[in-house]
């Protein structure tokens, strides 16, 4: 295998726009309780939705085929509501939910929860007309039309199942693949007005909704919370935190082919209660499509007085980063993201970047504390241009008693592996305790591409670490 204790001389000179030394601050941890609170929270929804079905009949009106079709509708329906409205709570980025989940174990759980509710969507609707159906002479099509043109609401609530449509389709991973992010995105939005078009709907016909004040009073809280977790939380404090203090892209540095680091600084920077390793949504209001929020980690640690981040050109998004001007206003949302030094549960760290995914891998290095011998640093790319910030880990790992080695080379073919193809004849596994003997013994720390995480991942359980030792953040699901 291809691994080199990487010397200075092949190594691009360091980049001039580098931030200053990090400024070590308390390190925030996240209390485990937090999880299992907001775990039995969810659950506590879905059973007190039940509870009222239950209460108001649902169980009894199951005696007749019409009565048991109808009950059965009420309940998918009102269990997709429940779910829609989570599914926007888990995507408001609350500061004290993202912390303990992440925003990529959040993200996997919108999608699982999304395409719950979506189904039972479906469900609601064929089961109720079905209902509905078998009690009249209109037949199918019939009520289907009664029901739409004649029921309070009703048409706004297929506006927005037919938003909810256009969220759902382009969420499937094969459509989201053609389309560029930043359609995706916009598309997304339409989620909340489905969520919010379905609401009179359950005003003015939904059994449950009006038939207690426990129920009246369940349902406009749940809206609530959520309404304003989304306003306050995704619209409410970052522009709050952009007004009260601005920030202003600095410098933009060309890293190498197609990378591109952007320093930002302003009053607004030593403000931020940001980690190395995490990620914030940037907007740089550069022209048209500033808008659109694009997320990308630290690639140095934050010292109070300027952000670096850096990137691999993929996109429009990314590509606009080249040609960004000093000076361009900037919009923010976070801090997010749980590869943070407070997720930290041993001494020893093991540190491993490929790709771009290098970024937050060199931030954490910067701002762990450590003695020496405590971080390894493995650092994976296809070939020796494509080493991001080569010189500044070497630097860093020198100064601070690190180990650093890279990993060079095409992937192996033929299987899903994190090695090169100079390693093919070795496991994952073993390659990664010829690395470093003790792994079992680290924490670890992995970002890069999907796929590359996964292999290193089970590498490492492989090795016997304990999977809630192992840290990573997905951008992509």
């Amino acid at each position: 295998m291809t691994t080199i204790d990487v010397p200075a001389p092949m190594a691009p000179a360091p980049s001039p726009a580098a931030p200053a030394a990090y400024r070590s601050r308390a390190v925030r941890t996240v209390p485990r309780w937090w999880r299992d609170a907001s775990a039995a929270a969810f659950w506590l929804v879905l059973l007190w939705v039940t509870a009222l079905w239950v209460a108001h009949g649902g169980i009894q009106d199951l005696g007749s085929v019409a009565g048991a079709l109808t009950s059965t509708g009420r309940l998918t329906g009102l269990i997709a509501s429940a779910l829609l409205l989570v599914q926007v709570f888990l995507m408001a980025r609350v500061p004290w939910f993202e912390q303990a989940w992440g925003q990529d174990e959040l993200a996997r759980t919108h999608r699982l929860v999304g395409f719950t509710s979506f189904n039972l969507l479906w469900a609601h609707i064929v089961l109720i007309t079905l209902g509905y159906a078998a009690g009249t002479p209109t037949g199918i099509w019939g009520t289907l039309v009664d029901l739409v043109l004649h029921y309070p609401g009703m048409l706004l609530a297929t506006a927005g199942a037919i938003a909810l449509c256009m969220v759902v389709v382009t969420s499937v991973r094969r459509s989201r693949r053609r389309l560029r992010y930043e359609s995706w995105h916009l598309i997304h939005l339409y989620g909340y007005l489905g969520a919010g078009l379905a609401l009179p709907h359950q005003l003015w016909t939904g059994r449950e909704f009006l038939a207690s004040t426990a129920s009246t009073v369940f349902w406009w809280t749940l809206y609530a919370v959520c309404a304003t977790a989304v306003l306050g939380y995704r619209i409410g404090v970052p522009a709050w935190r952009s007004l009260r203090a601005p920030l202003r892209v600095d410098s933009v540095v060309d890293e190498g082919p197609g990378v591109t680091s952007v320093v930002v600084t302003g009053r607004g920077v030593e403000k931020l209660d940001v980690e190395p390793g995490q990620f914030l949504q940037w907007r740089f209001l550069d022209g048209p499509g500033w808008s659109r929020a694009h997320p990308y980690s630290l690639s140095a640690a934050p010292d109070g007085r300027s952000l670096r981040i850096t990137a691999a050109e993929v996109g429009d998004g990314t590509a606009r980063l080249a040609t960004m001007a000093p000076g361009t206003r900037v919009l923010i949302e976070g801090p997010y993201g749980r590869l943070r030094p407070g997720v930290r549960t041993r001494r020893k760290v093991l540190l491993m970047g490929a790709g771009i995914g290098i970024t937050p891998i060199r931030a954490l290095l910067e701002g762990l504390e450590q003695d020496p011998g405590d971080v390894v640093v493995v650092h994976r790319a296809h070939s020796r241009d494509q080493f991001v910030f080569a010189a500044e880990l070497f630097e860093l790992a020198r100064e601070k008693g690190a180990r650093y080695v890279t990993v060079e080379g095409a992937r192996v073919p033929g299987r899903d592996s994190w090695l090169p193809a100079s390693a093919a004849h070795l496991s994952d596994a073993q390659a990664l305790s010829q690395l470093v003997p003790d792994v079992a013994e680290r924490d670890i720390f992995l970002c890069g591409a999907p796929k590359w995480m996964d292999a290193a991942r089970n590498a490492a359980l492989d090795c016997g670490v304990p999977s809630d030792h192992i840290h990573l953040e997905l951008f992509e699901y």
